[in-house]
């Protein structure tokens, strides 16, 4: 690179894509979770926008484009998939009695962390656990821009 070329620039996060067998059930799932619907691009593909970036949702017929068999629907437990949210506890309010109609679980009640978030764990009708948290410490609104 010469001193006239722009530097590269650094990768950019677009998104988490998430490979299910039923598109439209985790479809639903995360738009009661987040309160947003999601674009459709096709009957198997749908995305959740957000401002920091996009949840992606794939089905399995979708794999085939990149290389077959090398995804399995619902075979993730490693990942949380994380939404900072206004008020952690009046998700959790608004999710109390219609959570389970779109095949979620409820992990725990909200819950503060001891770095300073307070937390509530889902699982997704697929088994990925959801994170939807709110910062309440000084240090954790700082961390977050709170």
């Amino acid at each position: 690179m010469t001193s006239n070329e722009p530097a590269p620039r650094p990768a950019s996060l677009v998104s988490v894509r998430v490979i299910t067998d039923d598109v439209a059930r985790l479809a639903a799932f995360y738009e009661l979770v987040t309160d947003t619907p999601v674009r459709w691009a096709t009957p198997d593909f749908a995305e959740l926008a957000t401002p920091a970036g996009t949840l992606a949702i794939g089905s399995t017929r979708t794999v085939a484009a990149f290389a077959p068999g090398s995804v399995h629907a619902a075979d993730n437990r490693t990942a949380i998939v994380e939404f900072l949210v206004d008020d952690v506890d009046a998700v959790y309010a608004r999710l109390h009695d219609g959570l389970a109609g779109v095949g979620g679980t409820f992990v725990n009640e909200p819950t503060t962390m001891p770095w300073g978030n307070r937390s509530l764990l889902l699982r997704d009708p697929d088994g990925t656990l959801v994170n939807c948290f709110t910062p309440v410490s000084p240090e954790a609104k700082a961390r977050l821009g709170r």
